[in-house]
C-alpha cells in the first residue's frame, strides 16, 4: 500500500468528483478499496469516505458526527464497536495530534450534500471530539464530531476562535481547538478566582488569571448541553483538555475517575447538573 498522506493533494480541490472508489486511491487520497476509514492508529487518519453505510452517522454540512468502525453488517450495528478498532484508534489519533481529516461524500450517502452518483470531495475537516453512544440498534458505537476547517470562502465557521499553524521544510498541518468562552463561563470562572477545580491551580499571565469554561455537557449539535452555570466547570488547559477527552469523569459524589484521581473542588453555590455529569461518564464509557 502506498504511504499515508495528510491534508490537500496536489491536483484534487475541494468539489473534485470521483466517478467511483477505485479513481480515489490514485495518488494516495484513499489507499483502500471498501473501508470508509482510511488510516491506522500510530500514524493517523488521513481521509473518510461516508458512504451510508452507517445508520447512526449525521450530516450537518460543516459539522458531521461520524460513526466509527466496526459491528456493522449491510448498514446495521450488529455488535458494540471498539476504541481499539484501527480505523478509531487512527482518529483518535488524528484528534489528538491536529491532523486534517479529507472528507468524502458518496450518492449512498443520505445527505443533501451529496452527489447524485458518484463521489466528491468535501474538503479539509478537524476531529474536535469523541464520546461513546448508543446508536439507534441497540449497540454502543464510537462517535466523532468532525468540523469542517477547510480555506473555501465563506464556509469557515465562527465557533472556530483559535487556528495555529505548524509548519515545516516538509509539510504543513492545521491543528484546530475551539475554546467557547460565555459569559456565563467568564462568571463561573470568576467564582472559583480562576482556580481549577481539579488541581486548584491557577496560571497568571501578566496582569490578569488565566482558566478555561468546560462544559460538562458539550454546547451544539450532537449533545445540545445547556449553556448554565449548572453545566460549566472551572478548569485549568490542562484539565480542560484531559475532561474533553474523556481521560477522567467525575462521578456524582464528585469524585474523579479514571486515570486520574481525588475530589473535585466544588463551591456550596455551585450547583453542578448530576444528570450533565452523568451524560459525561456514558459518553466517554465510563459505565
Amino acid at each position: 500500500m502506498t504511504e499515508i498522506v495528510f491534508g490537500e493533494i496536489e491536483g484534487i480541490a475541494e468539489g473534485h468528483h470521483f466517478d467511483d472508489r477505485k479513481s480515489m486511491m490514485k495518488n494516495a487520497f484513499h489507499r483502500k478499496w471498501a473501508a470508509g476509514i482510511d488510516g491506522n492508529s500510530k500514524e493517523g487518519t488521513a481521509a473518510i469516505v461516508l458512504s451510508g453505510g452507517y445508520e447512526d452517522d449525521e450530516d450537518f454540512g460543516d459539522v458531521i458526527t461520524y460513526t466509527g468502525a466496526g459491528g456493522n453488517n449491510n448498514g446495521k450495528q450488529i455488535e458494540d464497536q471498539s476504541w481499539e478498532n484501527l480505523g478509531n484508534a487512527g482518529l483518535i489519533h488524528s484528534m489528538n495530534n491536529g491532523l486534517p481529516v479529507r472528507v468524502i461524500r458518496g450518492h449512498k450517502h443520505h445527505s443533501p450534500f451529496s452527489p447524485k452518483k458518484g463521489y466528491t470531495y468535501a474538503g479539509l475537516y478537524s476531529v474536535t471530539e469523541k464520546w461513546t453512544d448508543i446508536g439507534k440498534s441497540g449497540h454502543r458505537i464510537c462517535r466523532f464530531k468532525l468540523v469542517y476547517s477547510g480555506t473555501e470562502s465563506g464556509r469557515l465557521i465562527n465557533v472556530i476562535e483559535e487556528i495555529a499553524n505548524e509548519g515545516t521544510t516538509r509539510k504543513e498541518q492545521t491543528i484546530l481547538r475551539i475554546i467557547r468562552d460565555t459569559k456565563i463561563a467568564r462568571e463561573v470562572k470568576q467564582m472559583y478566582d480562576f482556580k481549577c477545580q481539579v488541581c486548584n491551580l491557577t496560571i497568571q499571565s501578566h496582569n490578569s488569571r488565566y482558566a478555561e469554561g468546560a462544559h460538562i455537557k458539550p454546547l451544539g449539535n450532537p449533545h445540545n448541553g445547556n449553556d448554565l452555570k449548572e453545566n460549566i466547570l472551572c478548569l485549568c488547559p490542562n484539565h480542560h483538555v484531559m475532561f474533553d477527552r474523556g481521560i477522567f469523569s467525575i462521578n456524582n459524589d464528585y469524585k474523579i475517575i479514571g486515570a486520574i484521581e481525588g475530589d473535585l473542588f466544588v463551591m456550596a453555590k455551585h450547583k453542578i447538573s448530576l444528570e450533565d455529569l452523568k451524560y459525561h461518564r456514558e459518553s466517554h464509557g465510563y459505565v
